[in-house]
């Protein structure tokens, strides 16, 4: 009984358009044991029929004609499931927390352009981070920041992330793909129109796993874009300068202004910023398991 229902569930993912053609088997199969293309072809499509095969819910009578196997737990699964219910459940909208974090955001990117912008960041934000750049070479300070930076990027991804949506998008994506093979390797026009169709409409699921996966990514940005105007702000602004010891990055050798082009425009600071970022979020994230990509 649990893999005929899970076999059915699957079906019921499809659409209920599955859900109906298995109903109009099983009222065959109850009447005459054995079911045949012929008993069902003006109820459902040769598609539908080939997908039932494939599935395993019909089995071969040794050749004449096929039989439902478990009928009891088909009938019993094909019950409980619920198609329209399956599909709203992938449905993602952005909470008003989640908008005022994409407003934020936007606001808050208008400091990279404007001077004025930043210095109300800048100044803000040096009320909490002045100490720290006070009591450490400002090299440090980049290291401190972006390993918390690292570190929250990580937590948000493992928090916010929506697997059931990725992962749910996936599978389906995968099925569709086996079911087209399928179809085409039988020449059934039919069942490659209907699979077309339910690609369509997979569209605006897509929309959703894009939401779900943009979600983390704005409330990272809604950290790390303060942190950045204010180191920004600090070493454009104020103009921080290389304090004793000297600093070394590797393949670079010594640097003796923040403002240093390392790869063409992009100066010490970010470069330096970004290493420690970046390294210490993959770190955080292989530790924690999180996934960033759908999976089954």
């Amino acid at each position: 009984m649990p893999r005929t229902a899970q076999k059915v569930d699957a079906l019921a993912e499809e659409g209920e358009h599955m859900t109906d053609a298995l109903a109009a088997v099983l009222a065959v199969a109850e009447e005459k044991g054995v079911v045949t293309w012929s008993d069902v072809s003006d109820d459902i499509s040769s598609g539908e029929w080939g997908r039932l095969i494939e599935k395993g819910l019909l089995v071969d009578a040794d050749g004449e004609g096929f039989v439902v196997d478990d009928p009891d737990g088909a009938r019993e699964a094909l019950e409980d499931a619920d198609p329209t219910a399956m599909m709203e459940d992938v449905d993602f909208t952005f909470t008003q927390y989640d908008k005022l974090a994409i407003a934020s955001v936007f606001v808050m990117m208008i400091g990279y352009a404007f001077s004025s912008v930043r210095s109300v960041i800048g100044e803000a934000l040096n009320l909490v981070l002045g100490p720290l750049e006070a009591s450490l070479p400002f090299y440090l300070v980049i290291l401190v920041l972006a390993v918390l930076t690292g570190l929250f990027s990580a937590l948000v991804q493992d928090n916010l992330m929506d697997r059931n949506i990725m992962a749910g998008y996936k599978e389906r994506t995968e099925d569709l793909k086996e079911r087209r093979k399928a179809a085409k390797e039988r020449d059934d026009e039919e069942a490659l129109q209907q699979i077309q169709e339910e690609q369509m409409e997979m569209m605006a699921e897509n929309l959703d796993m894009f939401k779900a996966q943009f979600r983390p990514m704005i409330w990272i940005m809604a950290f790390t874009i303060p942190v950045f105007l204010w180191l920004f702000w600090i070493v454009r602004d104020l103009g921080v300068t290389v304090t004793s010891p000297v600093l070394i990055i590797p393949l670079v050798g010594e640097i003796d202004t923040w403002t240093t082009g390392i790869i063409g425009p992009i100066e010490a600071w970010i470069v330096w910023y970004a290493l420690i970022s970046i390294s210490f979020g993959q770190i955080m994230r292989k530790a924690l398991n999180v996934q960033t990509s759908p999976s089954s």
